[in-house]
């Protein structure tokens, strides 16, 4: 019988395994300072609990970590780190280092059931879900994981599709007996599925990420499908009723195409439709890929769209392009197909 990774447990899972194999309830915290805190590769090292307990927990459970199968280097210092996924679909995770940050752009599924048009993770379909401890392991199991500063949930996949395993992780992040992380480290990004990001607002206070990228409805339902069951405005009305003033910020992706959604009219309807918010708007470059027409806007285009928000008060500023070259930029992860 194939062993149940430790990694990606809670402290209340972690309890059920010490009652499992006959230990208090306090060799919870012990086991998850060794998975969280002290990064234990293997059962042995978990010194503080008995000989016998650990030669139980050993018959049915192992640490659980798995290293990078593939990594790819960009010229920009950016690195796209390959990791055994769900089914037949391996996924891809994103290191970003930028002066004193160290971004992890992390994947919660092996695909994606969204469909938007313009990205290769919705466009190849949906080959499962990532456990939670597929998703701390990309986080504990890159060379560069104890100078990581921040972690966005924007990789492979919607993280409100696959909600359990992603509230998991954030906890395991955030707890004082885990990495103790602040969730101000944290950002998510979603598409606005209407109970899921209610779930995450109320539960947790990382930073959300909205993919917006049309402000008008019809149009967006064109590239974003989900737009028929989770309207943009309804998704607003409901952020609306948080406050984004303090701790936790808001901010809207726009991606930009060339003669699609970069023109003065689209910057007013944005400006309409966001404007009553506390947040700010990324503007992106779309990075082209296979199968599809779509163009990238020209730079001052999209500094004409991002100066005129400014004039309304909206913060907007234009993402740097990171990592294009290994295909690792946003809209660009696929995975590998896996035959194992």
């Amino acid at each position: 019988m194939e062993k149940k990774p430790l990694i990606g447990l809670t402290l209340d899972g972690l309890k059920a395994v010490a009652e499992e194999i006959g230990l208090r309830p306090f060799a919870a915290k012990q086991m998850a300072q060794w998975l969280y805190v002290k990064r234990a590769t293997s059962i042995d090292q978990m010194t503080d609990l008995p000989k016998a307990g650990r030669q139980r927990l050993s018959e049915g459970w192992c640490i659980g970590r798995e290293e990078p199968l593939e990594a790819a280097h960009s010229i920009d210092g950016t690195i796209k780190y390959l990791f055994r996924g769900a089914e037949r679909r391996n996924v891809e995770s994103v290191y970003i280092p930028d002066r004193e940050r160290a971004t992890l752009c992390v994947s919660s599924q092996a695909g994606c059931k969204m469909n938007c048009s313009f990205c290769m993770t919705g466009r190849q379909g949906f080959n499962g879900n990532l456990t939670a401890a597929q998703i701390i392991n990309q986080i504990l199991s890159i060379p560069e994981s104890e100078s990581l500063t921040n972690i966005v949930f924007m990789g492979m996949g919607e993280p409100l599709d696959n909600i359990g395993p992603v509230l998991d992780a954030i906890e395991i992040l955030t707890a004082p007996w885990g990495l103790a992380w602040s969730p101000k480290r944290i950002t998510l990004s979603s598409i606005g599925k209407l109970k899921e990001l209610k779930t995450i607002l109320d539960r947790t206070k990382v930073h959300i990420a909205i993919s917006l990228h049309n402000p008008y409805p019809e149009e967006r339902a064109e590239i974003m499908p989900v737009e028929r069951a989770f309207a943009i405005h309804d998704v607003i009305a409901l952020l609306s009723e948080y406050d984004f003033s303090h701790q936790r910020r808001l901010s809207f992706e726009y991606i930009m195409w060339n003669g699609v959604n970069d023109s003065r009219r689209y910057a007013e309807a944005l400006a309409r439709l966001i404007g009553q918010l506390d947040s700010r708007v990324n503007l992106i470059r779309f990075h082209a890929i296979p199968g599809s027409d779509l163009l990238p806007s020209p730079t001052p285009r999209m500094e004409a769209f991002r100066d005129y928000l400014n004039s309304k008060n909206i913060t907007a500023t234009i993402r740097a392009s990171r990592g294009e070259d290994i295909m690792a930029a946003c809209g660009m992860l696929a995975g590998k197909e896996s035959h194992t």
